[in-house]
This record gives C-alpha cells, structure tokens and sequence, in this order.
C-alpha cells in the first residue's frame, strides 16, 4: 500500500512538472540591431583599388547572438530576455563593410562571399565584444579586434593591428548597454576604415624612383 501511494505521488509530481515545462509560454525576448552610421573623415583618401573584407573569426563564445557581460573579472554572463540580430562577426563585418562603402573614397568594396576579385582584403579576429564592469558600477562596451590588410595577388600581409574601443554605458539597463556598443561600433569602424585607406593607398602608389646622376 505504501508502495502504491509513492508511485502515485511521483506520477503526480512528473505530471505537474511536464504541465510547467509545456506550458509554451515563455520571457518575452528583446532583438537589438546596432545602427552604424559613419561620416567619412576629410582626411581620409581618396583610392582606385578595390577591398573585400572577409567573415571575421571569433572564438565561439564571442560568435554569438547572446549579448555578454563580465560582471567580474574571469567570469562571463549573458543577459536574459535579450539578444543580438547577429552574430558579433556580422555586426563587426557589416559594420565596417558599410563605413567604407558610404565614405565614397574606395572603388569597390564587399565582403569576401560576393566573389569578385579586389585588390586587398582585410582580415578581422574579434577578440572582444561584451559588456564590462571592470570593477565598476556601470558597464562598458568593450570591442577589441585583431585586423589584417593582405594583398590580394602575392598573400603578403601589408599592415596589421590590434583595435580596442571601451565605450561607458549611461548605465546598468540592457538599452544603455546596446547604446554603448553603438558608439563603440562606430568609434572601431571609423578608426578600421580610416587605417585601411590610408596604408592600402600607400602600398598602392609606386615609390618614387630616384633622379639619375
């Protein structure tokens, strides 16, 4: 008899733990989509070759739609009900690809799967891209990325360079954070696009050949 009432109340149990868990309801899940509008810098040049900027790499925990915090030093977190409409290797790809393209200085830009033949490409690793306390009450953005100008036709590596943003949030809610990555999105495509153009024209026009004596 006793055996008869455990069994009972275990079937009872799993019963009520399968109606939570099938319920179908769920937290409501925010998509944010960083808008990245860069205007081009007069000081940048204006170039007759053309780019194509390959898909970043990231390790898998960065290459992903979660958005992360590091609330302290050594441990990552993801914020609930909250994601990106990208991976962070298209955010940072798109964001770039569209800073060069609306600056009006380059010939042809695109990304490496559009197929056509440019005459550099650059190359990203993402480093960084999450929210940090740092010890701090309100979190920054931080985006770090590891980029590659490679000429297209000898593979040859022609400037290299590590690029950290570390943008303050207005404070702890998940839209000032979004906010911050806007800014410091910007702040890292401008500087990207800026250094791609002016090191790709430096290679490109042909060094000056010496008088004759």
């Amino acid at each position: 008899m006793n055996a008869l009432k455990c069994l009972l109340l275990l079937s009872l149990l799993t019963l009520a733990g399968c109606s939570i868990l099938g319920s179908g309801q769920r937290d409501p899940v925010t998509i944010y989509s960083p808008e990245i509008r860069v205007e081009a810098d007069p000081a940048w040049p204006s170039v007759d070759w053309s780019l194509v900027i390959a898909k970043p790499s990231a390790a898998r925990l960065v290459d992903s739609p979660r958005i992360n915090v590091r609330p302290v030093p050594g441990e990552m977190q993801v914020y609930r009900g909250v994601t990106w409409a990208q991976p962070a290797t298209d955010i940072v790809q798109d964001a770039v690809l569209r800073t060069l393209e609306d600056s009006g200085r380059i010939r042809a830009v695109a990304d490496a799967d559009a197929g056509i033949r440019a005459d550099y490409k650059l190359v990203m690793d993402i480093r960084r891209f999450e929210s940090d306390y740092a010890g701090q009450n309100i979190p920054s953005a931080v985006v770090e990325v590891s980029a590659k100008l490679v000429h297209n036709r000898d593979q040859r590596v022609v400037v290299a360079r590590t690029f950290l943003q570390r943008q303050t949030a207005s404070g702890t809610g998940t839209a000032q954070v979004v906010n911050a990555f806007e800014d410091a999105l910007s702040n890292l495509s401008r500087e990207i696009a800026g250094w791609v153009l002016s090191n790709g024209q430096s290679q490109a026009v042909p060094a000056a050949v010496p008088p004759r004596h």
